[in-house]
């Protein structure tokens, strides 16, 4: 055989084997941003209008509810001890359940670019709307996502608050049901808006709510590692 023939057909098999898993290759250059921790006011940034995603501009998330105060009373009125958010990261799901009854089942995107944690969590704080930023450039993995909206922080003993992972609406993509993000749980933002109003801590009117004694966030338990 032709020299260059062998030689292109080896480049082209070894570029097919590696392709699939570029993604997770980059993960280890693209890792989830710190949580910023200057501006977790919640409220929404109207100097902002225009994001990055993956080197596309986007218009960014706008400044609407599609509740009524009286649905969002509603969602919150079970109490913290019976809720609790499980995640499989498998088929890409997210469940919330009071007690045994399974109240949402959402498509979740979890992480492509850098892993999803897994283990049992506590929301720590919920912001209507914040800015999300990282990535890089370099690997065209860089974003900039003003007003992400309904966003759920969540923690435990090993991952801690400044990491950032949380779980929010995604007006960037319209690709559930596979990973597609930098670590957080992506949800549809309708999905998200359910689940922030529904989660503990309990938002009392505010923009921006974080744990404390009396008022405790909603226990989450993340599971699996998708196969596609």
């Amino acid at each position: 055989m032709n020299f260059f023939l062998l030689l292109i057909l080896l480049l082209s098999l070894g570029f097919y084997i590696i392709a699939p898993n570029i993604p997770y290759i980059a993960s280890n250059f693209s890792s989830q941003s710190p949580l910023p921790l200057d501006d977790l006011s919640g409220n929404y940034n109207y100097l902002e209008q225009l994001g990055e995603w993956e080197g596309s501009r986007i218009t960014t998330f706008p400044y609407r509810s599609r509740m009524d105060l009286a649905t969002r009373n509603v969602l919150s009125l079970v109490s913290f001890s019976n809720k609790r958010i499980e995640i499989d990261l498998t088929h890409q799901k997210l469940y919330a359940f009071e007690g045994e009854n399974k109240v949402f089942e959402f498509p979740i995107s979890s992480g492509l670019y850098n892993w999803t944690p897994t283990g049992e969590f506590w929301v720590w704080i919920k912001l209507r709307y914040t800015l999300m930023t990282g990535g890089n450039k370099a690997l065209h993995t860089y974003y900039y996502l003003p007003n992400v909206p309904f966003t759920m922080y969540f923690e435990n003993d090993n991952v801690s608050r400044t990491k950032g992972y949380g779980i929010h609406g995604a007006y960037w993509h319209n690709d559930f049901g596979r990973p597609k993000s930098h670590g957080c749980v992506n949800l549809r933002p309708e999905d998200a808006e359910k689940l922030y109003y529904w989660t503990e801590p309990n938002l009392n009117g505010k923009n921006s709510i974080r744990t404390t004694e009396d008022n405790p966030g909603t226990r989450i338990i993340i599971y699996g590692q998708y196969q596609g």
